[in-house]
């Protein structure tokens, strides 16, 4: 099949992470976010109504499409994934579902995934979504409220600030009336989409894994789907955030899909996908100046990829749309390591 051929050779991609958060870089009123900047709404529990201020406000003035894949591409990249809606259910695409999306809410009245499509596949780049699938902060019936906040990045899984009674959430609603119409709005709108990239599987049932299993597969029957859809439904295994390992073990916890109702199974076609940060951040964080090395970014590529795991390199542009030039500088050391091995 061509879509696990081009998955198998692509060994290298971008990930981004953009949204709201971009714009408050991991501050909020004197507060700092934790290690995850595009967690600050739960991690210091901004209601709603303050981030529908910051919606109004988004602006990325400096966002160019061709400037991010080129960049993509010139790098040695293979794939691009980007954060169509993050936990704090902004969109970066015109909704018919939710108005609470950058084209309709914000001054920037740009549809930043139809932009950036179009620009991957100018440069023969394949274009996969980032979707939050379970947790939305914006929703009162957004999932994770069944979940204790042990390990998460906030002050809760869902947003108990606004909506502090779990016993009148209903994921259900949120996940007819918004989570499944826009995830079919990016799979019948933007042109051919290569990887479906879910995450935080909490609340889903396995019926509804099922159900978006199928809809993507409806519309993008060769759309690779990852493993952290939940339930045991997905073609590849993402690894853990930032997990480096030195071999692929069937049995180690590193693989297991953790919500899964069956249990780990391997990926059915033997492939794997490392997401990692440059720093110790997704989303963009003004205070985070701990920056990996070109020589790191390297070693790590090199021992996924001998590995048969794929690299996917995660870069958090600020909130006028570019990316930090540490960013830039480290990635591009990459390329000057690799011409000169």
């Amino acid at each position: 099949m061509e879509n696990i051929k081009w998955f198998k050779e692509a060994k290298y991609g971008l990930m981004l992470h953009f949204g709201l958060y971009s714009v408050l870089g991991g501050v909020y009123k004197g507060q700092r976010s934790r290690n995850y900047a595009e967690w600050i709404q739960s991690a210091c529990a901004i209601p709603n109504n303050e981030m529908e201020k910051i919606a109004k406000s988004f602006n990325p003035i400096y966002f160019d499409a061709d400037e991010w894949a080129k960049f993509a591409y010139d790098c040695g990249m293979k794939y691009v994934v980007i954060t169509t809606k993050h936990h704090d259910g902004f969109a970066l695409f015109k909704s018919k579902a939710d108005s609470y999306n950058c084209v309709d809410f914000s001054t920037f009245k740009r549809d930043i995934i139809k932009e950036l499509s179009d620009a991957c596949r100018k440069y023969g780049l394949k274009f996969g979504i980032y979707y939050s699938q379970d947790l939305d902060w914006h929703e009162k019936n957004g999932g994770g409220y069944t979940w204790e906040p042990v390990g998460c990045a906030g002050v809760s899984w869902d947003n108990s600030w606004d909506f502090p009674n779990k016993e009148e959430k209903n994921f259900n609603i949120t996940f007819k009336n918004k989570i499944l119409p826009q995830i079919e709005e990016i799979m019948t709108g933007y042109g051919e989409i290569s990887l479906a990239w879910f995450d935080m599987p909490m609340t889903l049932t396995a019926e509804q894994s099922e159900q978006i299993y199928s809809l993507v597969k409806k519309h993008q029957p060769s759309c690779l789907i990852n493993s952290r859809l939940g339930n045991g439904k997905y073609d590849y295994v993402s690894l853990g955030d930032n997990e480096i390992p030195t071999k692929i073990d069937e049995n180690s916890a590193s693989c297991v899909d953790f919500n899964s109702i069956e249990g780990f199974k391997p990926s059915p076609y033997g492939f794997y996908e490392s997401a990692c940060t440059l720093n110790d951040s997704w989303g963009y964080n003004s205070w985070d100046q701990n920056w990996k090395s070109s020589k790191t970014i390297y070693e790590n590529k090199k021992k996924l990829n001998e590995l048969g795991i794929n690299y996917l390199i995660n870069i958090g542009p600020d909130h006028l749309g570019r990316f930090p030039l540490e960013a830039q500088e480290i990635l591009k050391g990459v390329v000057e390591l690799e011409n000169n091995k």
